[in-house]
């Protein structure tokens, strides 16, 4: 019997819009990180990433040109890549192109995959929302 797995696209984009992009692959994880690192980059209590091994390709649509990244000195894997405009996290593909991770936050459409774990769990915060333990709001609260 053959298998055959079809590539997902993922178009998102960056907060003021500049940059666009699509992506292609098999999204086969989906992480909420709590390690120091995601949470600086991000400037919240986690990172939800899409992790992608081996991605078919990456486009940049438009703003190529705006990305910016940054790579901790002493990280094997961390990277981030983000707008130069407006900060946004946008994806990182590996340089041999071994795998690609998406900020969940930039996809301009819900996902087919699903949070899967909460990975460095014991580096949170005290402070990080981890369930229903909060009030709700279908917008911002009086």
């Amino acid at each position: 019997m053959i298998s055959i797995i079809v590539a997902e696209k993922f178009n998102g984009s960056c907060l003021c819009g500049a940059i666009r992009y699509c992506i292609e692959g098999d999204a086969d994880r989906f992480y909420h990180c709590h390690c120091s690192r995601c949470r600086k980059a991000t400037g919240t209590g986690h990172a939800s990433n899409l992790l992608m091994a081996r991605p078919v390709s990456v486009e940049w649509l438009t703003g190529e040109k705006n990305l910016r990244s940054y790579k901790v000195a002493d990280a094997k894997r961390f990277a981030t890549v983000f707008c130069g405009t407006c900060g946004s996290p946008l994806p990182r593909v590996a340089p041999d192109n071994s795998m690609a991770v998406i900020p969940a936050g930039s996809l301009d459409s819900l996902p087919s995959v699903s949070p899967q774990a909460r990975i460095f769990y014991d580096s949170r915060m005290p402070w990080t929302c981890c369930g229903q333990e909060l009030p709700t709001y279908s917008r911002y609260p009086d």
